[in-house]
């Protein structure tokens, strides 16, 4: 009996010091997408040592603040002209080279456009099952996902050697930005430029306003705002607030505003602080991509509409009468 036990906690010693982690960093160059500290912090609740590798052109900066965020515990760096525009026929290779030269037991990404379009790959590349949209880590093989446009929660057991995961952000305090000694190393070099896909341009939406996913207050609206032209009272209020202004897919759909400030299980994942929905129904997509976020104000001149069955302050009024008014008394 004694012989079992100490057998046992040998072999959990030895799983304990053998667990590592990369995390794959999604950045612009000069500097972190905040996701990318969510998905540290969950990378730390998997235990073992943690990797962020940063891939890119000229991403000194990145990979210098990376290093000083708590729970690093090395950098791995890879300057390529491969990299540009992050294309995931570029990355994959770099991210299944790093594997192989480390054994790393699980990858991470945040769940948004960038690591949704890069694991899975790599999952392919290993022949091992991806795990999306993490919102909790029970173990370093059983994780929370939610499932039905979050109307249910699943908790998996992974029998995969190499758990390839992306995480939610929303469900994950982002990692401390000062404390951390992580140490920067280059990556194996090599050549992986891709024949498949070339990255060409790209042009970027400019605004004063927050990001979306990473906004403390979101003013969002929908279908029932009639439209795009109607939006400004949306615009008009948020600059009250410093907020971000989102939509609902309806109102993406009939064209009112551009598919990036799409909030829902087809757009954007959010969590903000305070959520304000204006003329939204609360359809179930809609109610996926933001009933995280701390308050939500509804106003809605339906009364049964299913979004004030998540609303912490619903308001039944016209919106053309009822944003203005609100926008007067800021």
């Amino acid at each position: 009996m004694f012989a079992s036990n100490t057998r046992n906690l040998m072999r959990s010693s030895f799983l304990q010091r053998c667990k590592s982690t990369l995390v794959v960093a999604e950045h612009n160059n000069e500097a972190l997408n905040p996701i990318t500290l969510n998905t540290i912090s969950a990378a730390k609740k998997i235990g073992g040592d943690v990797t962020v590798l940063v891939a890119g052109t000229k991403c000194g900066p990145a990979s210098e603040a990376l290093s000083k965020v708590e729970g690093v515990t090395k950098i791995l760096v890879a300057e390529n002209a491969a990299f540009k525009g992050f294309t995931s026929e570029s990355l994959t290779p770099l991210i299944v080279a790093a594997q192989a030269q480390f054994k790393y037991t699980h990858i991470l990404a945040g769940a948004s456009a960038f690591g949704k379009n890069v694991l899975p790959r790599v999952a392919a590349k290993l022949d091992v099952s991806p795990i999306s949209e993490v919102i909790d880590i029970k173990s370093e093989d059983t994780f929370v996902r939610t499932i039905y446009a979050g109307n249910a929660i699943l908790t998996l057991k992974s029998k995969d050697p190499i758990k390839v995961i992306t995480v939610r952000g929303t469900n994950f305090q982002p990692a401390a930005t000062s404390g951390g000694s992580g140490v920067i190393e280059q990556a194996a070099a090599g050549d992986y430029a891709s024949s498949l896909s070339e990255f060409v341009s790209q042009e970027l939406t400019k605004s004063d306003r927050p990001e979306l996913t990473g906004a403390k207050v979101i003013i969002s609206g929908g279908r029932g705002l009639k439209s795009g032209d109607n939006f400004k009272l949306l615009y008009d209020l948020a600059d009250k607030f410093g907020a971000a202004v989102g939509a609902s897919r309806a109102a993406v759909d009939a064209g009112f505003v551009p598919n990036d400030l799409q909030i829902g299980q087809t757009g954007k994942i959010v969590a903000p602080d305070l959520y304000i929905a204006v003329g939204i129904s609360g359809a179930i997509q809609h109610l996926a991509g933001m009933k995280d976020s701390k308050t939500i104000v509804a106003i809605n001149k339906d009364p049964e509409a299913p979004i004030f069955q998540v609303a912490d302050i619903g308001i039944v009024a016209d919106l053309f009468k009822a944003v203005p008014e609100l926008t007067g008394k800021l």
